[in-house]
């Protein structure tokens, strides 16, 4: 963990619960404290990849809301070393999401691989633009996906960020991803090779049949 995302979310009520427990996590940090982190090319890498994410806002009251939010892959877009970019499209029309950014446009968002078991964090300030007001370049920038209509362009200006550990995360993968690996190539086989042996039937009964 950096010294930036620990700042963040190693509060005094944090550092107290570490103290008790023993842990020497606040002692395992690196880089300025006070130096907002810069994307390098693993993470932009890692991001371009991703078709989904998880996103926590928080309300005025105090209550914590996570949306997932999907799309094809890189619909999450790398502005820059400190800036992500994504077009909200229509949904459900309960705008909670976008409600909560209005009164505090802190993020939280979790960016998950799960065949490879990674999970990346992002903290961030979110900037809200009606679509029509973005720029020409940034919404042609920005990936759009099948379903609903692009109502806005949320911009992420990164405060922080922090890779996980592999520890409870289950492997998952998408239809795509096992058509793209070793199992799908032995479904392929398999395929084939059930379409030769139906082939062989199908003769077999016509030579039995013609005799």
């Amino acid at each position: 963990m950096t010294g930036r995302f620990a700042k963040l979310t190693y509060t005094p009520s944090v550092l107290e619960i570490q103290q008790k427990m023993g842990s020497n996590a606040a002692n395992r940090l690196r880089f300025s404290p006070d130096e907002v982190e810069a994307l390098t090319e693993d993470e932009a890498a890692f991001i371009a990849q991703r078709d989904s994410f998880y996103m926590a806002t928080v309300n005025e009251d105090g209550w914590p809301y996570i949306q997932h939010r999907g799309g094809p892959a890189g619909f999450l877009h790398v502005v820059d070393e400190h800036t992500l970019a994504f077009a909200d499209v229509s949904g459900n029309r309960q705008y909670i999401s976008t409600g909560n950014l209005a009164s505090d446009d802190r993020v939280a968002l979790f960016l998950m691989d799960y065949p490879h078991r990674t999970r990346l964090k992002l903290l961030a300030h979110a900037e809200v633009t009606p679509w029509s007001e973005a720029s020409e370049d940034l919404r042609q920038a920005l990936p759009l996906g099948a379903s609903g209509r692009p109502e806005r362009v949320i911009t992420l200006h990164v405060e922080a960020f922090d890779w996980n550990c592999p520890q409870g995360i289950t492997p998952r993968w998408t239809s795509d991803e096992i058509l793209e690996s070793s199992v799908g190539d032995r479904l392929r086989e398999l395929e084939q090779q059930n379409a030769r042996l139906r082939a062989q039937l199908s003769a077999a009964t016509l030579g039995q049949t013609q005799s």
